[in-house]
């Protein structure tokens, strides 16, 4: 990928090496996390028809799902910042970046907990309380987990590494909705159709045991505590701020990283409403394509992280082809497994292709990959909103492809030259992870004052936006001596 142009200096301060290297053995630990915050923000999709027919909900009410998991992101946020302006000093560098990722685990840990009286007492608020407290656990973990990816090895290659942890994100998000789906309504042979809330109570409980056993894995870890960043001083730019909000970049990519999670969470969230309402689905035969959907995003991923693994033309160009279709073989194998019939999924085949010749196109550069899948986005999403049958549910499935590396993108061109304000810009970042509840809820009500079809619209508009951004981001950077355009 073409990257910030930036001397040896700034090099070593980029990372906790001095070998120009990825430090592999880190990341590789620091991606258990972002495996988590898949499997539970897809499986919520799966919860909220559940909920909607259990509790007899409206469909911008069945939304509060989606709103109580991503707003805890922003409260979180502002609690961490709470914390380090009372205390004098930034929270996480005080108490450093591996006892933050534990404390934000064990947090989540907490929140699965609710589910158990939750799913006895049959009650909504306490199960939206557990969401809240898990989502209260991630916003942590991102704070950290998000700038320490980038942290671990050359900068120009950091959106990758951040597009690879992607990747196993969205192994979670693949496997996560058949879980739960199973845990409510057995197997897909079962003839049950009738949600059952105490199922879920188990795989969450499951799942908090998990959190624990993680965080006393990556507080014995050798990942760095402190990494270094580089900023507009250490690299001779006469451009730094005494506050994270002072870059633009940052200001404009918050509202940027919150219509991109409200896009990618909405249309996942408001799916299965378009499949039960136009197309007749059953609730219990909508977990495989909301499972694709996912794994949309796996496979987008996996195809932009190629390039933090080796920078040679010609075995990139292979992998490119290879690695989209790995991902959506591990999509197909799992959901062989859970016995569900694969045979209308192999068509999807063909729309990897345009994600494919999209990557290609963008030559890595995170501002152009931006534009184009933006554009792509818009396009899918109004095949969806004017076509019919299954056509129409693959154009909104494919949505997570287009969706796949705008968060590496956006990350990596908003915190770019902030230096010791990195985590602190990330913060913001993470805040504005609250725009897929937000948005998923103002959909639904779109849907309930309107139709389901129509509430599709709020997608493009979010997309238009990040189409906005990627064009005048790159000039905003080259003002302060930071540009992608070149290696």
């Amino acid at each position: 990928m073409a990257g910030i142009i930036i001397d040896n200096k700034a090099q070593e301060l980029i990372g906790n090496n001095d070998s120009g290297m990825t430090n592999y053995t880190a990341l590789f630990t620091l991606v258990t996390v972002f495996f988590f915050w898949g499997f539970v923000a897809a499986s919520n999709d799966i919860l909220i028809p559940v909920f909607k027919d259990t509790f007899k909900l409206t469909q911008m009410q069945s939304q509060m799902v989606s709103l109580a998991f991503y707003v805890a992101y922003t409260v979180g946020s502002l609690i961490y910042m709470l914390v380090s302006f009372l205390s004098g000093s930034d929270l996480i560098n005080r108490i450093g970046y591996k006892n933050a990722l534990s404390l934000g685990l064990v947090v989540s840990a907490v929140g699965t907990l609710l589910f158990y009286p939750a799913a006895n007492m049959g009650s909504f608020e306490l199960m939206l309380s557990g969401l809240f407290i898990v989502g209260l656990g991630f916003s942590l973990q991102q704070t950290v987990a998000n700038p320490l990816a980038i942290a671990l090895g050359p900068v120009n290659t950091g959106s990758q590494r951040l597009t690879l942890a992607g990747g196993i994100n969205n192994l979670g998000t693949t496997i996560g909705p058949l879980i739960v789906s199973f845990a409510i309504f057995g197997s897909a042979a079962s003839s049950n159709t009738t949600a059952s809330i105490e199922s879920v109570k188990i795989p969450y409980l499951i799942l908090g045991a998990a959190f624990l056993i993680v965080a006393v894995f990556l507080k014995f870890s050798k990942l760095p505590d402190r990494p270094q960043v580089a900023d507009a001083n250490d690299l001779d730019i006469p451009y730094s701020r005494k506050s994270a909000l002072h870059y633009p970049q940052l200001l404009m990519g918050m509202i940027a990283i919150f219509v991109y999670v409200g896009v990618e969470v909405a249309t996942a969230s408001n799916l299965p409403a378009y499949m039960e309402t136009n197309l007749g689905f059953k609730t219990n035969e909508i977990a495989p394509y909301i499972s694709l959907y996912w794994a949309s995003l796996m496979i987008g991923r996996w195809t932009g992280a190629v390039e933090a693994f080796t920078g040679k033309t010609n075995l990139r160009n292979i992998f490119r082809f290879i690695a989209p279709y790995l991902a959506f073989a591990v999509f197909l194998l799992v959901n062989a497994i859970a016995n569900h019939d694969l045979s209308p999924f192999y068509i999807y085949a063909v729309v990897i292709l345009v994600l494919i010749g999209a990557d290609i196109a963008s030559k890595g550069n995170p501002a152009t990959m931006l534009l184009i899948f933006s554009f792509l986005g818009i396009a899918a999403l109004s095949i969806g909103m004017l076509g019919t049958g299954m056509l129409s549910v693959y154009a909104f499935i494919s949505v997570g492809l287009f969706c796949s590396t705008l968060w590496p993108c956006i990350f990596a061109l908003a915190i770019s030259g902030l230096g010791k304000h990195t985590s602190q810009g990330s913060s913001f970042l993470i805040m504005m992870i609250m725009g897929g509840g937000i948005i998923s809820w103002l959909q639904g009500l779109v849907s309930d004052m309107s139709s389901i079809n129509f509430s599709f619209i709020i997608g493009i508009i979010c997309f238009a936006y990040l189409a906005f951004y990627a064009w005048i981001v790159k000039d905003i950077l080259k003002k302060q001596g930071l540009n992608f355009d070149k290696k």
